[in-house]
């Protein structure tokens, strides 16, 4: 075959690269946030049970919402849905922004709150912002099952694993690498900034996927007649495919468990570097670019590692140095330590993400890929929301029964970062 058929093939086209660019500014505008929103939180109350009720609130929808977004993203344009959501989560970004505008003057200065453990709640703007994270939340659900199972529309099947690859450097590079210094930079300047800018980027991202024209539709196996039934026949159709499945079923399992204890481990991140490690709003920044690095250098290697040694020793890895990196973790007092820690912990979490979306996207029907894989994620996401209260109770045990130190150091990792920041620091899928 000529060199210029071969290149043309390896090419992933116009529409991937507008999906990625989509990503990578959406993902920008996550890194800034995964800034502002920990620490509006932390400004909000000191309480570790209420900064792990916010994170509960925020992944709820993935516990309630997962299988009705799974039928909806089979019968309508997933194109569309992605807009749309895409869309809201900027309106929604917009009224926080707001009201930590119209607020910002009772809010405590951001080098206070490693000193402050006794802050008096702040009961109206907690709440209002927790009724926004679940909307938020809701959002995100239907928006992140139609953007997984759009990239078949995108790309050819030979080039899924290239293409997720590529797709999670890019959200690393801006969400963990570039965003968080810029998110320091932003709310130093005013706490209601990075918000701003937050849902610019989904805006943005918004017209970029709707400029999108040469996507194909997924092809109905059945007649539309039969296609359309009630919610429960469809949903009942994805989770019997999946439950059928001997290799879906137990990973999709696996996933809940390490999902939840990485929740668990990490519902009060932000308390656990403010007070153990000791970090200052650029500091916090800096220990996020630890997951840019090792989600760049995931998303690179990852189709070569798992061409070298093969997918199912790559998966075994990740789930092997997992729990000794959280412990480490756990146990540390210095945030270079937990930088080195995190940026390998991400890179294996990224690699077990290439390989397993990637395997679901090429094996799962198409008129199915919807349902099916919010089923997956039903499993794999849905143990977070029940992990984040369970963290919340066992943070404040501790607390009350051994000190306040062990009560943040017991339980935390860095996998699952707390508070707001879990509205764009998403978990393994």
């Amino acid at each position: 075959m000529p060199k210029s058929e071969t290149g043309q093939e390896s090419r992933l086209g116009v529409s991937y690269w507008k999906l990625w660019s989509a990503t990578a500014i959406s993902n920008l505008g996550d890194g800034v946030s995964m800034i502002a929103y920990p620490w509006l939180a932390s400004a909000v109350t000191r309480s570790p049970f209420l900064i792990a009720l916010s994170g509960v609130l925020s992944r709820l929808p993935w516990l309630i919402f997962s299988l009705p977004a799974g039928v909806i993203t089979d019968r309508y344009d997933r194109k569309k849905i992605i807009v749309t959501m895409d869309s809201i989560r900027g309106l929604l970004t917009v009224a926080v922004a707001g009201i930590v505008f119209f607020n910002a003057d009772s809010l405590p200065s951001l080098n206070e709150l490693a000193s402050l453990t006794d802050l008096k709640t702040n009961w109206a703007l907690f709440i209002t912002i927790s009724i926004a994270a679940f909307l938020f939340g809701l959002a995100e659900v239907l928006r992140d099952n139609s953007a997984q199972t759009f990239m078949p529309d995108v790309v050819d099947e030979k080039h899924l694993e290239k293409a997720n690859g590529q797709m999670w450097s890019a959200e690393s590079l801006t969400n963990s690498f570039i965003g968080p210094p810029l998110g320091s930079l932003l709310i130093g300047v005013a706490v209601f900034l990075p918000f701003f800018f937050d849902a610019a980027s989904f805006f943005v991202a918004a017209a970029l996927i709707a400029s999108i024209a040469t996507i194909r539709k997924p092809p109905r196996d059945k007649p539309v007649s039969q296609v359309k039934r009630s919610f429960r026949a469809e949903i009942k159709e994805g989770f019997s495919w999946l439950w059928a499945h001997d290799l879906l079923r137990p990973m999709a399992i696996i996933l809940g468990l390490l999902n939840f204890v990485g929740t668990l481990a990490g519902a009060g991140f932000i308390l656990f570097a403010q007070e153990i490690l000791h970090t200052n709003v650029l500091e916090f920044a800096i220990l996020g670019t630890a997951g840019a690095i090792g989600g760049i250098l995931g998303g690179l290697l990852a189709p070569k590692i798992s061409r070298r040694i093969g997918s199912g020793p790559s998966l075994w890895l990740t789930l092997g140095i997992g729990p000794i990196i959280e412990v480490i973790i756990g146990l540390s007092s210095s945030w270079y330590i937990v930088w080195v820690l995190t940026a390998f912990a991400t890179m294996t979490a990224i690699l077990w993400n290439v390989i397993t979306v990637s395997l679901r996207q090429s094996i799962i029907p198409s008129h199915l890929l919807g349902r099916v894989n919010s089923v997956y994620r039903f499993f794999a996401w849905g143990t977070i929301p029940i992990g984040a209260l369970v963290a919340g109770f066992t943070m404040s045990g501790i607390e009350k029964t051994v000190n306040r130190e062990w009560g943040l150091r017991a339980p935390t990792s860095s996998q699952q970062r707390s508070g707001f920041s879990s509205l764009s620091s998403p978990p393994p899928s």
